[in-house]
């Protein structure tokens, strides 16, 4: 059975949409596309990557379009993680079922597995694919179960896994399944996707293949899923990562409460917990806090600081005896002294705030 699954997955061709702006996670993204952030140690889409590689799956299609150059920079042909990465640019925004047409002549085999770029998720691709197959499906969706769909469009099934509609946010959803941004297609479904003008997958490409009687199926699991698109999601992701409750095959045997890149220093006193993330050459002072952060590479923190659930961009600088919560830092900012940021506040790149330039407490 396992190499029934591993031929299955060898000839899936993997979608992966990153061409989106990111523009919740401002200014993070400003110079670097959300699926490029670090996160827990490594470029979030490295993650996926390496989960896709693990599923067993070769070729990878990477629909692109903002700042579609780093992407290729950095990954170049997928061989160092064992796969073939092709790279296919929107020159306009063409929406999720547009950018999905849009690799259609990329695409090698009769199936193909599409991911949002910016979901953090657990399922077990295998099996996803194996309920596809096996139901002879022409679009599988995977959908996850969560506490409260309300904050989502839920997607209801029948007995036999067939997905009955496509529902919109509403206070009493019939179920408690939502779209968890993972499809396996029929290639020919792909390619009956209208080319070249804007589509939604969600809104348009499924509910017309429901109403043309097509055979929609739901993958259902309860499996970890996380939307990385606000700063808090984007911090509680890494930390999740951090600490192996979202698994990554990167992460194998180095997951805990803290990931420190050996090149960082961490001075004596210094407390890092709830799946702290330190970057590259960073340095944390004297009886600094870091709790729940992500920390990029190059940053400078501190003696006496407290971060806590705050993400701090590269080469930015927190004074001493600062104290943050909740906060986004963009690259190269300056915090002074006595700062204390805290409620969603986003400092934006190279900005400076003084010594005790922003403060909550009334003593200076």
């Amino acid at each position: 059975m396992v190499e029934h699954n591993a031929a299955r997955a060898a000839e899936t061709d993997a979608v992966i949409l990153v061409g989106g702006q990111g523009t919740r996670l401002r200014p993070l993204t400003v110079s670097t596309p959300k699926p490029m952030l670090p996160t827990a140690g490594h470029p979030f889409l490295s993650h996926l990557l390496a989960r896709i590689a693990a599923a067993g799956m070769k070729h990878v299609v990477l629909g692109t379009s903002y700042k579609a150059e780093v992407f290729e920079e950095y990954f170049g042909d997928g061989s160092e993680l064992g796969l073939e990465i092709e790279y296919v640019v929107e020159e306009e925004a063409l929406g999720t079922g547009g950018a999905i047409r849009n690799v259609y002549d990329k695409l090698r085999y009769d199936t193909a597995m599409v991911f949002n770029g910016d979901v953090l998720s657990g399922a077990d691709l295998g099996a996803i694919l194996n309920t596809h197959v096996e139901g002879d499906a022409d679009v599988t969706l995977h959908l996850v179960r969560v506490p409260d769909p309300r904050a989502f469009g839920s997607v209801p099934t029948d007995a036999d896994g067939r997905v009955l509609a496509f529902l919109e946010k509403t206070e009493d959803p019939p179920t408690d399944q939502i779209n968890a941004g993972c499809y396996v297609f029929k290639r020919s479904v792909i390619g009956e996707i209208p080319a070249g003008r804007v589509v939604s997958v969600e809104r348009e490409v499924f509910p017309g293949l429901l109403s043309d009687g097509a055979r929609v199926l739901g993958h259902v699991d309860s499996s970890y899923w996380r939307d990385m698109g606000r700063p808090s999601d984007f911090v509680q992701g890494s930390s999740d990562l951090v600490r192996g409750i979202a698994y990554s095959p990167l992460l194998e045997g180095k997951t805990g409460e803290c990931l420190v890149d050996p090149s960082a220093g961490i001075a004596g006193g210094v407390i890092l917990v709830g799946g702290t993330v330190v970057g590259r050459g960073s340095i944390v002072g004297a009886g600094s806090r870091v709790d729940d952060s992500v920390i990029f590479d190059g940053v400078t923190i501190e003696p006496g600081a407290v971060v806590r659930n705050s993400i701090i961009a590269a080469g930015a600088t927190i004074g001493a005896n600062v104290r943050m919560q909740d906060c986004v830092i963009g690259e190269g900012a300056t915090i002074g002294a006595r700062c204390e940021l805290q409620g969603g506040m986003r400092v934006w790149p190279g900005v400076t705030i003084p010594d005790s330039g922003v403060r909550f407490s009334p003593d200076a």
